[in-house]
């Protein structure tokens, strides 16, 4: 009995660092992302200083070093003594409502008011008198910023503030994977806004090589890893938009798979299986944290895939291909048992092209004959766990959002 724990304590002929290969951890340089720091510094330069400066907005696709960057930069930032600025990083996946991020920004600088519990007019004013005293400035990094679920009342409550503040401002920094998340803001959102844009783009297979080979001196023991299995572990990466998280995840999966079977090598054998579970699941990581209402759409596509099209011709084999109508028809459906107002019809449709660019869904254009001129879709991944995956995350935040609007 006692020798599969004895196991456990055994040294890995693999690892050194397993933290070093995980798309987390933060390396002393980060390659190939020097120029959009750069940006970022210059960006912040008058805030830094003390004076207000233009908001920025940083967009890219996943695993394209938006959120490495910045926290590298805010790291370096800290390090300074003359620095007239204080920063908030808010990772709005966890605090995605307006009252969530200011009770974030009140606990990062004043934790003791914090703990009061109080209401959300108490603790804007309380955080305008703070930037006031000494008229600092406050920048607020806003990681995920399409998460937040109220993000009209943020933007136009963190830019408006400027205007009820006497002296000192607050900057906002926020960092997207799509850069057309704006389009949904209101207009009174958008005409408070002063931004500078940064577009980061996406690794290419060479620099995806590299930026693993860093990683791989840091967390693998000498010689362990085959440079074919390199080599392809980034070239499936560049594939899949030059993801440097995926990359990372395919190497830390592959290198974990060796370990489990005690191997002394990481050869090409470990990656392609590694990449199969990689994938499956940073797709599920992905719809966790997917917008309310895309979350809601894909959650409508899965039921309707375990259930079956009404159109029986469309669900022949093993592939199930659904009516867009009928699928906007579940997802309304949905939105109402949860007391949510569906959006229009102009939405979903905007809502289906994204869950499609990024790889969660399939979509065609039928030809005539079926019903007439229509797309058909098809979930790219298990329904059972896309179902699990969205009702785990709706009944945590529901809860969530019930204490939340309590303290309100």
């Amino acid at each position: 009995m006692a020798e599969p724990f004895a196991d456990l304590l055994k040294e890995s002929a693999i690892f050194v660092n397993r933290d070093a290969l995980s798309p987390h951890f933060m390396p002393d340089h980060l390659l190939f992302r020097d120029k959009q720091i750069s940006s970022i510094v210059k960006a912040l330069t008058p805030s830094l200083k003390g004076e207000r400066g233009r908001n920025l907005f940083i967009y890219g696709k996943t695993g394209t070093g938006k959120t490495s960057s910045v926290k590298y930069v805010i790291d370096e930032v800290k390090k300074l003594v003359t620095v007239k600025a204080k920063i908030s990083y808010v990772n709005c996946r966890i605090y995605n409502s307006r009252y969530r991020v200011l009770s974030k920004i009140i606990s990062d600088h004043l934790p003791n008011y914090a703990k009061r519990g109080y209401g959300l007019v108490d603790i804007y004013e309380r955080l305008m008198n703070w930037v006031e005293e000494d008229g600092k400035v406050l920048i607020v990094v806003l990681d995920e910023i399409d998460m937040v679920k109220d993000l009209d009342d943020l933007i136009y409550t963190l830019t408006r503030a400027n205007s009820d503040i006497k002296s000192g401002g607050i900057t906002i920094v926020g960092v997207s994977n799509k850069i057309s998340f704006k389009e949904e803001l209101d207009p009174r959102s958008l005409s408070t806004l002063y931004e500078t844009e940064l577009v980061f783009p996406p690794y290419n297979s060479n620099e995806l090589l590299a930026i693993m080979q860093q990683r791989v001196a840091l967390g693998l023991k000498q010689n362990v890893i085959e440079q074919a299995a390199l080599n392809l572990a980034a070239a499936i990466s560049a594939r899949e938009s030059g993801d440097a998280r995926f990359a990372l995840k395919i190497l830390s999966r592959a290198a974990e798979i060796s370990d489990e079977k005690r191997l002394n090598r990481i050869t090409t054998k470990e990656v392609e299986e590694a990449s199969k579970s990689a994938e499956e699941e940073i797709a599920y990581e992905l719809v966790s944290t997917l917008p309310e209402h895309q979350k809601l759409v894909i959650y409508a596509i899965a039921l309707l895939t375990m259930q079956g099209s009404r159109y029986k011709k469309l669900t022949e084999g093993t592939e199930t291909y659904l009516f867009s109508g009928e699928v906007y028809d579940k997802y309304a459906a949905i939105s109402n048992s949860l007391s949510k107002e569906p959006k229009s019809s102009r939405w979903y449709r905007k809502y289906i092209s994204d869950l499609e660019m990024q790889g969660l869904i399939n979509t065609y254009e039928s030809g005539k004959g079926i019903r007439g001129h229509t797309k058909l879709i098809k979930l790219a991944y298990s329904p059972e766990k896309i179902k699990g995956t969205v009702e785990n995350g709706l009944f945590k935040e529901s809860e969530a959002e019930g204490k939340a609007q309590a303290q309100e």
